[in-house]
């Protein structure tokens, strides 16, 4: 399987070498002439890093999400998920990517194409290979899978556990987008046309008969923006998104009529204070209704709702109401020794026809300390705590975990410059 692995990267690695230079207009022959390149401007840098965690669990969760600490996948009743107490391995968290930089007679054109080895979807706990980035930009328009303007990819703190706060934005989706402000002090505006797509929750009804031939519509891209200010104390960000859900009734009766459809929303603020010389505060608060999906770690966008009074039209949807709340501090104690401690939860108003053991709030929470004696090499440790709370049952569940992770990096560049600008995906 090792052997399979590293063939794999090799062939990504000279797949994408190749085709940054031929869409640069170079002809194959030309690829073997150092000279060529040389002359080409194009920039290669192949980067990504090993790593290893090595988590003790003192509870349980979701053996699918064995190596993170969600609080959505923590039991909903006692013993879901069998007794307390785990060891895990796992090296998923290991990273391969490639990036070109292509000059052109007016803007660069950027491509990144990178994945790490966490199975999520139908692959949900298998060590796999799983796109993160795929994109390209030229000058200020661009396109592929990349994080969404309503996410803040700075907020995410300096921690070992691979998922994170579970109260921020995290969605990487596709999208074609448009940056018409980039300056060098970090002041930016984007404006995105995303994939739509949403989850919901039947509920007490999901075993009616009238209820399953529902078929899930989208008839417009969700919409996204975001301006950031860049100051000399750190930033502000202001993001917001529209969506619109649909649904529809695809086994015609004339007792009733099931079509229905909500509009999702949200607005987000965000930040970084420099607090001090080693000091970054990161800070974030989400609100809106229908928007879950673009959490880090939320449920469904909508729940089903009684509509008292209509007999044609008994049952239909709600966007359920979120509020997402981070605050993370990251410090360096000395050049090589730093820590990040901060806290995380999620709200969700449930509706009238989720059950009790449907998902109502979660918290998170942990600090680690880190050493990285040189720049390529990263250890530590990390306490976590994770919180559910289910929406009427009374019952909740904690995870308290450590781990311990090892981390390997590494990055090399060809042809063109000594470095290139940054992308989207270094936000």
């Amino acid at each position: 399987m090792i052997i399979s692995m590293k063939r794999a990267l090799a062939a990504a690695s000279l797949f994408f070498v190749f085709g940054a230079h031929t869409a640069a207009g170079q002809s194959v022959k030309a690829q073997s002439s150092p000279k060529a390149q040389a002359d080409s401007g194009t920039r290669i840098e192949i980067y990504g890093f090993a790593m290893a965690d090595a988590i003790g669990d003192f509870r349980t969760n979701d053996p699918n999400w064995f190596d993170v600490n969600r609080p959505s996948k923590l039991p909903a009743f006692e013993d879901e998920f069998g007794h307390n107490g785990h060891t895990w391995f796992s090296a998923r968290q290991s990273q391969f990517g490639a990036k070109a930089t292509i000059p052109t007679a007016t803007k660069d054109i950027k491509v990144v194409f990178d994945w790490d080895l966490f199975g999520v979807g139908v692959d949900a706990g298998q060590t796999t290979i799983r796109p993160r980035h795929m994109y390209g930009q030229w000058g200020a328009f661009g396109g592929g899978q990349l994080e969404s303007p309503f996410m803040d990819l700075n907020v995410f703190p300096n921690i070992l556990e691979y998922w994170g706060p579970n109260g921020m934005l995290f969605y990487r989706n596709v999208q074609v987008f448009w940056e018409p402000i980039n300056k060098e002090n970090g002041t930016r505006a984007l404006i995105a046309l995303e994939r739509p797509g949403a989850s919901g929750d039947a509920g007490l009804v999901a075993d009616r008969v009238e209820l399953q031939n529902i078929a899930p519509r989208f008839p417009a891209p969700d919409i996204s923006a975001a301006y950031r200010l860049g100051t000399k104390w750190g930033y502000a960000r202001l993001s917001a998104i529209v969506r619109w859900i649909r649904w529809d009734d695809l086994l015609p009766n004339d007792a009733f009529d099931l079509n229905g459809g909500v509009t999702g929303w949200g607005v987000s603020l965000s930040g970084a204070v420099n607090a001090g010389p080693n000091d970054v505060l990161h800070l974030q608060i989400i609100e809106g209704a229908g928007v879950e999906n673009y959490f880090n770690d939320a449920p469904v966008d909508v729940g089903a709702k009684r509509n008292v009074g209509n007999t044609v039209t008994p049952v239909t949807g709600e966007a359920l109401n979120d509020l997402g709340l981070t605050a993370y501090l990251d410090h360096k104690w000395s050049k090589h020794l730093s820590t990040a401690i901060g806290y995380s939860r999620v709200n969700i108003d449930n509706s009238d026809l989720q059950t009790t053991q449907a998902f109502r709030s979660g918290q998170y929470a942990s600090v680690n300390l880190l050493w990285s004696p040189i720049p390529s090499f990263l250890t530590g440790g990390e306490f976590q705590w994770a919180h559910r709370q289910d929406n009427g049952s009374g019952f909740n569940a904690n995870d308290y975990r450590l781990q311990f992770s090892v981390k390997y990096s590494y990055s090399q560049k060809f042809g063109g410059g000594a470095g290139h600008e940054p992308t989207r995906a270094q936000d």
